[in-house]
């Protein structure tokens, strides 16, 4: 009786599995088709998907992508959930066009130049046949639901039969044998399909349907279970109740109970005796909290971190790629929304960070005041209080003490250059050389830096320049930042009071935005409407805006945010049409700070800029144009600045999200450009040549 009962549970669990999986993920694939048909009707944008075929479970390099190095692992269930939705017919002789030529002992992620040889592919299928093939898709999407309940009848049939205590098996190896079969009859199709599903090691939210929704259903069905066998026999149950009152022994729960130490071991170790390792809540939930430091280690680079702590109290991270006997220094900004894991996203091939690094620079990362961990010296700083800050305290307090470490680690380190005493007493040249890279908003503050070291008469430490797509002029901006920049000056006394930053506030909302890139990820349709959304709001720029949200530094504990008042900078200067510093509302205030009723043009100073300066523009950049670049430029040039102009058919994300061989070998060549000088190098082979005499 009770073997009885356990058939028919088990069977009723499964088909009940069964039915909701094969539920949650046709209303997935529902929206993802309606994602697509709206794409097809938006001009511009039926590329996205073109020459795909099962776009409804695989990513394409078309649309929104995780950077490479993410790729680096899989969990369990993403790939038990993605190999169980390939229907049967998947295993036709079509060639898919965004499979990853991969052979079967290679599952080394491709490169961008494999990538880019993929597209070259796949661009060459005619209009015609793109088109068949998506009419093919559709009618194969249609035939799939029509024969799901012949399918799914069939299955149930399969299971009775082999839960028979005829047949003498139970109801788990059956469900394998299913399984075996399913796998066995698309191992060729899937085999491109897993490689390219080895992503990072995040779960998202519909992933996370799936997986509470079977813990639910097993955790139900056990509980029926254990009634049933209760119930059915009575005195192993009288018995159980005896033993259990009648035992004194007690578990300990530890008081902290969100982590637990488990005991691991890792093959190939010199000692493989188990080992602890601490799980923690971000384990638990699989989402990605890397920083910078992990990217950079994890690809074998050396790191230091540094905190900088600015003159109004905020503690700023400075990061470095050390090379500590080298006297070419480079020092990286990042732009507004980011942090220095924009300088690294693209891994070993084609990130600036890494091509410096291996050009021989001593490389510092710099990161701006604004995350929602709030670092300051005061511990007890209010929201109100740390969001209080415009882009002239980026300019005139963070870059400043960021540089000013960094000449403070340098000259240190370097010291080990001895200089005669005439030579210490009449040398006053720093004993490196250092350039500035700066994106966007990071480029706007480092040159309000710059002019107004020189304007104090204080000496900025910089030897070059190089700018991608910087921030400082904006008349000539798309209609809908016009349209925002007007509504924003016209609430913003309404919303000052209310709201001291832009950012997610709470753990959960940060997780659930990491968790939802992972699905827009998984399903390049929904992603490719998403992102398509994102670029109508960014003015109709081309870049990469999901997978920049799918960086790690957008997760559960920490995140970039913006002040309010560096969104109202940028507001005023859109509708001044001048770069100037921050607008403090009132002719006092204003003559207080800056000692005139207008706040400082930057721009009208540019001829204190005495170092040579690269700008360079995207001619795809709808954020900031190549035509506000250019107003730099001519300022600067009539101003009798060294400064040089260069365009690239870039949108504004692609300067460091994206890999860009051109761009690099450019900035690459401009670094090179800045060497030490003639006296130094002298030094140095002089120290050679008493080393080798030493030797």
């Amino acid at each position: 009786m009770q073997r009885a009962v356990d058939n028919v549970l088990a069977i009723t669990k499964e088909s009940v599995k069964t039915i909701t999986y094969e539920s949650l993920n046709n209303i997935v694939r529902f929206i993802n088709g309606v994602s697509a048909l709206l794409l097809a009707m938006i001009p511009g944008k039926t590329s996205i998907l073109e020459g795909m075929q099962g776009w409804e479970l695989r990513p394409t390099f078309r649309g929104p992508r995780l950077p490479r190095w993410m790729e680096n692992g899989v969990s369990s269930f993403n790939q038990f959930i993605h190999e169980l939705s390939v229907d049967s017919d998947s295993g036709s002789s079509v060639d898919y066009s965004s499979g990853e030529d991969y052979t079967d002992d290679d599952d080394t992620p491709s490169t961008p130049l494999s990538r880019s040889s993929r597209a070259s592919r796949t661009s060459s299928f005619s209009r015609h046949d793109r088109h068949w093939g998506n009419w093919v898709l559709w009618f194969r999407y249609i035939l799939a639901l029509m024969l799901f309940p012949a399918k799914f009848l069939m299955g149930i049939l399969l299971y009775f039969s082999s839960a028979s205590p005829f047949r003498g098996s139970n109801v788990s190896s059956t469900l394998e044998e299913l399984q075996q079969l399913d796998s066995d009859s698309n191992k060729k199709a899937l085999k491109d399909h897993i490689m390219q599903r080895a992503t990072d090691r995040r779960r998202g939210v519909i992933e996370d349907i799936h997986l509470g929704t079977e813990i639910f259903i097993e955790a139900v069905f056990d509980v029926v279970h254990n009634a049933t066998h209760c119930l059915l026999s009575p005195l192993e149950t009288s018995k159980r109740l005896l033993s259990w009152f009648s035992s004194n022994t007690s578990i300990d729960i530890p008081d902290d109970a969100s982590s637990v130490s488990i005991p691991t071991a890792t093959l190939a170790e010199t000692d493989p005796s188990l080992g602890e390792r601490t799980a923690n809540l971000c384990d638990s939930l699989n989402t990605d909290g890397r920083t910078c430091r992990d990217v950079i280690t994890e690809l074998g680079y050396p790191y230091e971190a540094i905190r900088v702590v600015t003159a109004d109290g905020y503690v700023l991270l400075l990061e470095r790629i050390p090379r500590r006997d080298s006297r070419k220094v480079v020092y990286l900004q990042h732009g507004v929304f980011d942090s220095s894991m924009g300088w690294v996203s693209n891994g070993v091939v084609g990130s600036p960070a890494f091509a410096a690094f291996d050009q021989g620079y001593d490389v510092f990362l710099g990161n701006f005041r604004g995350l929602v961990s709030r670092e300051h010296i005061n511990k007890n700083i209010s929201s109100r209080q740390y969001w209080r800050y415009s882009i002239n305290e980026h300019g005139m307090e963070d870059i400043p003490a960021l540089v000013e470490k960094i000449h403070e680690v340098k000259t240190a380190e370097l010291k080990s250059i001895q200089l005669k005493p005439e030579e210490e007493q009449t040398s006053s040249e720093q004993p490196y050389k250092m350039c500035a890279i700066g994106h966007s908003l990071g480029g706007a503050a480092i040159l309000m830096y710059v002019v107004a070291r020189r304007i104090e008469e204080k000496p900025h430490r910089l030897s070059r320049l190089i700018l991608l797509s910087p921030a400082g002029f904006h008349d000539d901006s798309t209609f809908i930042f016009k349209i925002l920049e007007y509504l924003f000056r016209w609430m913003a006394p309404l919303l000052e009071p209310i709201v001291p930053g832009f950012y997610i506030p709470t753990r959960f909302f940060r997780m659930l935005l990491n968790k939802l890139v992972r699905d827009l990820h998984n399903y390049p349709a929904v992603g490719g409407l998403v992102q398509t959304l994102m670029s109508y709001v960014a003015g109709g720029d081309s870049s990469n805006w999901v997978g920049v949200l799918g960086l790690p530094h957008y997760n559960m504990n920490d995140m970039p945010g913006v002040s309010f008042h560096v969104a109202l900078h940028l507001a005023q200067i859109l509708h001044s049409k001048k770069f100037q510093m921050y607008d403090y509302g009132s002719a006092a205030a204003n003559m207080e700070i800056y000692g005139s009723t207008e706040p400082l043009d930057v721009g009208e100073y540019y001829g204190f800029i005495d170092i040579p300066v690269d700008l360079v523009a995207g001619r795809k950049d709808q954020v900031i144009r190549p035509t506000m670049v250019k107003k730099h430029y001519r300022r600067m040039k009539n101003a009798g600045v060294d400064v040089t102009f260069n365009e690239f058919e870039y949108a504004h994300l692609d300067f460091t999200f994206s890999h860009r061989e051109e761009l690099l070998a450019y900035v690459m060549s401009r670094l090179l450009l800045v060497a030490p000088s003639p006296r130094l190098k002298s030094l140095r082979l002089k120290k050679k040549r008493l080393e080798v005499d030493g030797e």
